[in-house]
């Protein structure tokens, strides 16, 4: 356990699956499950297969950029948030790029418009291939892409 590589409390991290090179997300090791900030959730079927379709604002205090995923639908969960109320949520599993390593995580769909950061890390995300450093940001900065920087015209 020693071995594992150390987060902060915020991290960038990448949902490639999704379209979503850099968002940054809160690590709360005292939240299960992981959670994004999506709005226009629709569940749908495809060939005999459920999806959701939902939008992300994937920017911090920022609502202009605009993201529409869609991704098969793993399954729906009740979730009690930290002020104690009870959603029922659906879930995807998709690929997570944080620290030059990838894995697969459930991630849960829920506005999240009250909170301060679009993406919620939970410690089932986390188990086992990270430790967290409460006292430390963004360690890993550098294996997310940066966004390009739109060009000036005088």
């Amino acid at each position: 356990m020693a071995d594992l590589p150390i987060i902060g409390w915020r991290e960038w991290l990448a949902l490639p699956d999704l379209d979503l090179s850099r968002i940054k997300a809160k690590v709360d090791t005292g939240a299960r499950s992981s959670s994004l900030h999506a709005y226009d959730i629709e569940v749908f079927a495809r060939r005999g297969r459920d999806f959701v379709r939902f939008t992300v604002h994937p920017v911090q205090r920022e609502t202009k950029t605009t993201i529409q995923c869609v991704a098969a639908l793993h399954e729906h969960r009740h979730v009690k948030s930290s002020s104690g109320h009870r959603e029922y949520r659906p879930i995807i599993r998709t690929l997570i790029e944080l620290g030059g390593e990838r894995w697969p995580i459930d991630l849960t769909l829920t506005t999240r418009d009250a909170m301060g950061f679009r993406m919620l890390l939970g410690r089932e995300a986390i188990r086992r291939r990270f430790l967290v450093d409460p006292g430390r940001s963004y360690l890993f900065r550098e294996h997310v892409p940066k966004r390009k920087k739109k060009k000036r015209r005088a």
